[in-house]
């Protein structure tokens, strides 16, 4: 009995010292601001006050942080993936291990208050210019390639949700959706990745072509070059999942004399390019296009044509360089980082027409659409 109790003891010994070395190492190591391996940027330190602790915003805010901070964070998601393989498990961190290595997002009913905020700001915006607003949603692949993903994984209906809200935008829809549908067995999708590979995203060109009146270019026309054959994008690094074949990223429209590219990353103007090829060599190789996030591009394409304005998020980056040949200027705005009066900077530039391209997933989830509606 004696030993028993011994036993016991020992086991709690070493649970705790378990425990509290973890604690330990969490408190002295620095915290990171950003995640290179799901690509985001990371919760930091909630400041506490009386206010944010009885709303519960405090508590929710400091959960995420520790979520986040956790030491080891990307190994232990690591070994998680690699339990639930080796119990012949298909989803991990809310990714599904689809056919032919495809990792695929499972994509959850929205916030019914978000959506309609976001909608609502839409129709606002669209409804107070005199210029033509067009409104572009693209799915996610786990809706256009439903059928590799495992058997009887629930997914919310993304189809009917964007009919739903083109319904409801007042502006100008853009059947994206059918255009990726009809060639769905192509390689429209990076399958590790959550965008559109720039194949998906000339489809989604010649869904904006149908809606905005101008003649797309053939994609025979085209001299596609293949830039990386080692891209493992973000669903890649948040599924925990591993050998899986990487992704390749190919390049359709080359640079050309008389374009010209500013960009705003810092908000002050700065030359900017169309592909900056030294990202090819980092994590996020998706960025190469443009240079990745930035408040604001303003491109002048060196053609004549009227001058269009994209309210965006990152799937636009793949699909602008289609558009050079059909606009004289081209200027895109990330509301996630430019909060300043969208319609102003219409006035400002003489804006044309404007088109609101999101992915649908961001655009269910942004908390920065209503700055639409910003005078």
């Amino acid at each position: 009995m004696k030993r028993e109790k011994v036993s016991n003891l020992i086991q709690v010994i070493l649970f705790l010292a378990f425990i509290g070395g973890f604690l330990i190492i969490n408190l002295i190591t620095p915290d990171r601001t950003f995640s290179e391996t799901e690509n985001r940027m990371l919760e930091q330190a909630p400041r506490f006050s009386f206010d944010s602790l009885f709303s519960g915003k405090f508590t929710a805010t400091f959960e995420n942080y520790i979520t986040d901070q956790f030491t080891w964070r990307d190994k232990w998601i690591e070994l998680k993936s690699f339990t639930e393989q080796a119990l012949q498990k298909k989803e991990n961190n809310g990714v599904y291990l689809g056919e032919g290595g495809t990792l695929l997002t499972r994509f959850e009913k929205p916030d019914e208050k978000r959506l309609g905020t976001n909608i609502g700001a839409v129709s606002k915006f669209a409804g107070e210019l005199d210029i033509p607003v067009y409104f572009s949603l693209i799915p996610t692949s786990a809706e256009i390639w439903s059928d590799r993903l495992p058997k009887n994984a629930p997914s919310y209906d993304q189809h009917e949700l964007i009919k739903s809200l083109y319904v409801r935008s007042g502006a100008r829809n853009v059947d994206t959706y059918s255009f990726l549908y009809n060639h769905k067995d192509e390689y429209i999708f990076f399958r590790t990745d959550h965008h559109w590979t720039p194949l998906g995203a000339y489809y989604g060109y010649r869904a904006l072509a149908e809606a905005m009146g101008f003649e797309p270019r053939p994609l025979e026309s085209f001299s596609p070059s293949t830039v990386s054959e080692e891209f493992y994008g973000t669903t890649y690094s948040s599924s925990g999942y591993r050998n899986i074949k990487p992704d390749t990223i190919t390049t359709f429209v080359d640079n050309y004399e008389g374009l010209t590219i500013t960009n705003y990353t810092n908000g002050t103007a700065e030359e900017g390019v169309l592909y900056d090829y030294s990202r090819l060599e980092t994590k996020d190789k998706y960025s190469m296009f443009f240079g990745g996030k930035t408040p604001l591009l303003q491109i002048q394409t060196g053609h004549e044509g009227p001058k269009l304005l994209i309210i965006r998020d990152s799937y636009a980056d793949a699909l602008m360089p289609f558009l050079f040949e059909h606009f004289s200027e081209i200027h895109a705005i990330d509301l996630r980082y430019n909060k300043s009066s969208v319609k102003d900077y219409i006035s400002e530039h003489g804006i044309d027409e404007v088109l609101i391209s999101y992915g649908i997933s961001n655009f269910v989830s942004d908390a920065n659409v209503f700055l639409l509606g910003r005078q």
